[in-house]
């Protein structure tokens, strides 16, 4: 991975952060992106402060990166929003729909479309996005949520269609819970509807699964960065649950 260009997204927190950080200790050369600058700032990494929601954000990240980096490799995808303000189908106000849209899927898009050919061109790419287990299993009063991250998985398999002949692989990660802000803030959300402690809704979290624990960011990390690696040539099209064996 020694001088590989990254261009990782949501790197100002959570798995994003932990992500970048380790594929900078690995040698690549790091972009990270978000909309925060000093979350960017204070990870130390060369950052592009930017809406990845946007045509003209995602053309900055890419165009930045490649300025001052060069043609992007790794392309990790982590960005996006949560599911804490969305309600029931029949509640739920479209402009909730369109902006996780634009944000959870016409962002993935539209960096892939600016990356991908020229991974092709130099025979060489890795994608990686980070959807949820939401991405395969529907979560209640989270229809815009749900839909965003099953259609994560659609576009990393259509990529790894698109492009696997030319040494290019796109892959999705599917985290469980993940004790981060985003799941922070919708735990605080669920706790405030149903009048109950914060830590209640974090109990229940965790006893999804066997371990009776949340994950941490850099567990998923980790997957990610493996399927950055020149070892993960065989993984092309798939979509990885990281869920320490919950079927939730």
């Amino acid at each position: 991975m020694k001088d590989r260009v990254a261009l990782v997204t949501g790197a100002g927190r959570g798995i994003g952060r932990e992500a970048a950080l380790l594929l900078a200790a690995a040698g690549a050369r790091v972009m990270a992106v978000a909309r925060s600058a000093a979350e960017l700032e204070a990870t130390g990494l060369q950052y592009v402060a930017a809406d990845l929601g946007t045509e003209d954000g995602c053309a900055r990240a890419v165009a930045e990166t490649e300025r001052r980096l060069g043609p992007v490799d790794l392309l990790v995808v982590n960005h996006g929003l949560g599911s804490a303000h969305e309600k029931l189908i029949w509640e739920q106000d479209p402009a909730v729909w369109r902006e996780m849209m634009r944000v959870n899927l016409d962002g993935p898009f539209e960096l892939a479309r600016l990356t991908v050919g020229g991974m092709c061109r130099r025979g060489y790419g890795r994608l990686v996005f980070t959807s949820s287990t939401a991405g395969e299993k529907a979560e209640r009063s989270g229809s815009a949520y749900t839909a965003s991250k099953h259609g994560v998985i659609g576009l990393a398999r259509a990529i790894a269609q698109d492009a696997g002949e030319f040494g290019v692989t796109s892959n999705a990660v599917l985290p469980g819970w993940v004790r981060t802000e985003m799941a922070e803030r919708s735990a605080r959300t669920e706790a405030e509807r149903r009048g109950i402690p914060v830590d209640e809704v974090w109990r229940e979290r965790a006893s999804l699964y066997p371990r009776k624990r949340v994950l941490e960011p850099r567990e998923v990390a980790e997957v990610i960065v493996y399927l950055c690696s020149d070892a993960s040539a065989g993984i092309n099209g798939e979509a990885i649950t990281v869920a320490l064996g919950g079927l939730w």
